[in-house]
């Protein structure tokens, strides 16, 4: 009974306040199974909450600097006033730097997110990012009320916003690694990594809906949005296995072998789901950090973080300017307003979601990463130029194209940043060490983040000559990085030669990444 107390005490520590309320009405706790189920939609949650907060600065775009079109379409519904200091001919390159700001700040602040997300407790690190970015997230909103026209105030914000940004990703994806095996891992997360473009349609929707009243709203209402996300992050959260009461080896076949464990069972069962020595236990305030260098001598960490820096790049330009392209491109003989563009820019993430799915379930079929992500690299590009000089035909052509071109865009930068991550940070040369989990998430995002940088800047310069060198500049970055996988590729086609399909293991571990070395 003593131990039975002791050992309680000691997962208490760091068991989430709403795990231990909901215990103490239910008299009981959830099984092994439930515990996943809250972890993904809480995980979930969280993240959608981060894409919403960043989708505000593309929908308003149009009406910080309606200056492109002004003379196009002087009888719409758009707003031409503008909002100094984005409202002038320069308006569309400092909407540029704004979003460089932001991204290049998310970048840096990700490989220290990771370092830091593998050495501290993740619910806690979570929660304070989602907290500060909905704070400074809020502040830039607020510079409509306090009629701010400065601009580095607004620069401000969005590199403070960005900082805190940088913490959500890599703790996503080291708690969802803790808690799943590799078994199908690649359609798990291609289900899961939906939050991204769920996030983005409803950061749109969000903004596009509050906007006749202001467009510091846009950015407030998403702010409060990821602000309550935290709240619940904070409650209800366990990072690890090991904080309420779970033994944390439960990879792979393992985890399917303890499905209805219940942490009631630790009395009886203590030896196989609850640690009997306190300094063994690696809850979330134990773990050690495995050093940067460290990671990027993981086989295939460098050629996927240099993939997504391309794969980003088209991603993230569609993400903050996709909005704005639809105001200034006439479809169908006319042109939308801005609440219209904002609303239908979500269909582009509504393909990103089937084609997440998609990629994961491919590249778990086919145990093979590197050639699902580059496959769908290739066939963006066809679909961008498609887009560009056929969606403007009609309505309907240019909602069946985006959605496509979607898909093809968002697959492979799904698959990358969650199964290829996960798999990576787990890879046998750590023998079974996941401390690198959140440290190579960071590598492979933050890398691909500054590629989400550099292309929406280069968009807010290239713009302003025509759409159509934009285009150019997506295909060339789609067409990299399939490129920079074609190392990955060959090993992953001379595998599969050398040995019979029936016999290739259905789990997507990665061996592939160690016939390179």
């Amino acid at each position: 009974m003593m131990s039975s107390q002791c050992c309680s005490n000691k997962m208490n520590r760091t068991t989430p306040p709403g795990i231990l309320l909901i215990r103490t009405l239910r008299g009981k706790d959830w099984n092994l199974q439930t515990y996943r189920y809250i972890v993904l939609l809480i995980t979930f949650i969280a993240y959608t909450c981060y894409h919403a907060t960043r989708k505000p600065t593309g929908i308003v775009k149009s009406v910080l600097c309606p200056y492109p079109n002004t003379k196009k379409i002087s009888n719409s519904k758009l707003i031409t006033q503008g909002w100094r200091p984005f409202d002038g001919p320069e308006g569309t390159s400092k909407l540029g730097e704004i979003d460089v700001a932001f991204l290049a700040c998310y970048a840096i602040g990700m490989y220290i997110a990771g370092h830091l997300g593998d050495t501290l407790d993740l619910r806690l690190f979570l929660t304070i990012g989602m907290m500060g970015s909905g704070f400074f997230v809020g502040l830039f909103g607020m510079g409509y009320f306090w009629n701010v026209h400065e601009f580095w105030f607004y620069l401000l914000m969005q590199m403070l916003a960005g900082m805190f940004q940088a913490t959500g990703w890599p703790s996503v994806v080291a708690v969802i690694g803790n808690w799943f095996g590799k078994r199908k891992r690649g359609l798990i997360m291609g289900v899961w990594n939906a939050h991204t473009s769920v996030g983005n349609i409803s950061g749109s929707l969000l903004a596009a809906s509050v906007l006749e009243h202001g467009w510091g709203w846009s950015f407030i209402v998403p702010g409060v949005l990821i602000v309550f996300g935290g709240v619940i992050v904070y409650l209800f959260l366990a990072a690890y296995p090991e904080d309420v009461g779970f033994d944390g080896n439960i990879d792979g076949a393992a985890s399917d072998l303890m499905p209805n464990t219940t942490v009631d069972d630790c009395v009886d069962e203590e030896a196989q789901v609850v640690p009997k020595d306190v300094g063994s236990r690696k809850g979330s305030v134990r773990r050690k950090s495995i050093g940067l260098v460290d990671a990027c001598m993981i086989p295939g960490v460098i050629p996927f973080a240099l993939c997504l820096f391309f794969a980003k790049l088209v991603a993230y330009t569609f993400l903050y300017w996709l909005p704005f392209y639809l105001t200034q491109t006439e479809i169908g003989g006319e042109y939308l307003s801005v609440k219209s563009a904002g609303i239908l820019s979500t269909l582009f993430d509504v393909g990103g979601i089937v084609g997440g799915i998609l990629a994961g379930y491919i590249s778990d079929k086919l145990s093979a990463r590197a050639i699902t992500a580059a496959s769908f690299m290739y066939a963006a590009i066809p679909c961008m130029f498609l887009y560009r000089f056929y969606g403007s035909v009609s309505m309907s052509a240019n909602i069946a194209l985006m959605m496509v071109t979607g898909l093809f865009v968002n697959g492979p930068y799904a698959l990358i940043t969650t199964a290829v991550s996960a798999d990576l940070g787990t890879h046998r040369s750590l023998r079974g060490d996941s401390r690198a989990l959140a440290t190579v998430t960071a590598i492979i995002d933050g890398t691909g983040s500054v590629g989400a940088a550099l292309g929406p800047l280069l968009t807010g310069f290239i713009s302003t000559r025509g759409w159509d060198g934009v285009f150019i500049m997506l295909t060339l970055g789609a067409f990299i990085a399939g490129l920079l996988l074609s190392r990955l590729v060959m090993a992953e086609i001379a595998e599969k030669a050398s040995k019979p399909l029936s016999s290739e293991p259905q789990n997507s571990g990665g061996k592939y990444l160690q016939s390179i070395l």
